[in-house]
């Protein structure tokens, strides 16, 4: 089986991600600086897997710490990947290393151009020099524009609005430009996805956000757990259902395999280059999301509404009809189960990792 490396591996889909691509038997390099993620999620992720598989599949999993920007490293993953022995080097890349925190992105836009975008540069340089041109990038659904209508394709406008949104779509530039200069090598694939939640059903591995949550699910989860006192919510005056911002939430075990999805996609077909949403297609609002996380799960969200944040916009779900149709892939975990599976996650980890 071939052998993947999964940078940021360690994080909330690299994780969950790590653990599809091991049931399906791939050896994988994992390389994770661990500033924002925890060891403790690829051991839980073995822990998963051996139970399942009733054998250890410790020595498919291979971990390295360290930063992308350091291209000694990453070349030294390359070179270890061909000398076990064992077959070809690493055959392909899913890249998710890179720093995500918008409003960090604002404050400090000068961290996230140079740590996202010279890391995957130092990154997609290795590869070329080791002969590995196929890639699976996680892209984001913040790199289209504010101003859309209706649910937003992959020609959708591209006008990020944030230094985060900036750094992916710059990222998928950089691949473009790779892909028409190596046409006959590169197979590349941007994912763009929208709000991945949950986690997987057995509450080993989930989301683990240092301090105080960016995200609204995570935050949800910490205010049921009674770590924070109450959900914030920004706006009850958009043009939506129940004036909330709606999103498309996606389960994390469906975002994970669609990523190997298009892994295997990409190494079937011919050199090229597709963007893609990941997404489930269908919109809920912030309202919706937590009056069905206190049904599924019994409990209280006590919230307050706050004006609205700069940048939000009303709506943001994909049109996931291309994924469908090239994949062969459906997100069919429905947002109940994200709501079971996230908390069961937050409360036997209530202090995450």
């Amino acid at each position: 089986m071939k052998k993947i490396l999964v940078t940021g591996g360690a994080g909330f889909i690299g994780s969950h991600t790590c653990l599809v691509l091991l049931q399906k038997g791939y050896e994988i390099f994992v390389i994770d600086s661990f500033i924002n993620s925890s060891r403790k999620s690829l051991k839980n992720v073995l822990k998963i897997v051996d139970e399942e598989k009733k054998s250890s599949f410790s020595k498919k999993l291979k971990i390295f710490e360290g930063d992308i920007r350091n291209k000694e490293l990453l070349e030294e993953i390359f070179n270890k990947s061909r000398s076990d022995g064992n077959g070809n080097g690493i055959e392909g890349v899913i890249h998710f290393a890179g720093l995500k925190a918008v409003e960090e992105s604002v404050n400090n836009p000068f961290l996230y151009w140079e740590s996202n975008i010279f890391g995957s540069i130092n990154l997609f340089d290795v590869m070329h020099k080791n002969n590995c041109h196929t890639l699976v990038f996680s892209s984001s659904a913040s790199i289209y524009g504010k101003n859309q209508t209706g649910k937003i394709d992959e020609y959708s406008q591209i006008n990020p609005i944030n230094p985060y949104g900036t750094t992916k779509m710059v990222i998928e530039r950089l691949l473009e430009d790779l892909q028409r200069s190596f046409n006959l090598t590169w197979r590349i694939a941007s994912l763009r996805y929208f709000n991945p939640i949950g986690a997987h059903y057995s509450g080993l591995i989930g989301e683990s956000p240092i301090g105080i949550p960016n995200n609204i699910f995570p935050y949800i989860t910490k205010v049921a757990f009674g770590a924070l006192k109450e959900v914030r919510i920004f706006g009850d005056d958009w043009p939506t259902i129940d004036g909330t911002g709606v999103r498309d939430y996606i389960h994390v075990m469906d975002l994970a395999e669609g990523h190997i999805k298009t892994l295997e996609y990409l190494f079937d077909n011919k050199p090229n280059i597709i963007n893609m949403n990941l997404g489930t297609g269908k919109g809920f609002s912030v309202l919706e999301l937590i009056n069905t996380f206190e049904n599924v799960n019994n409990l209280k969200i006590p919230y307050v509404f706050n004006s609205r944040r700069s940048g939000d916009v009303a709506s943001l779900v994909a049109n996931n009809s291309l994924a469908k149709k090239l994949l062969n892939w459906e997100p069919n975990r429905s947002l109940r189960q994200m709501c079971k599976d996230g908390w069961k996650w937050q409360f036997k980890n209530p202090e995450g990792y």
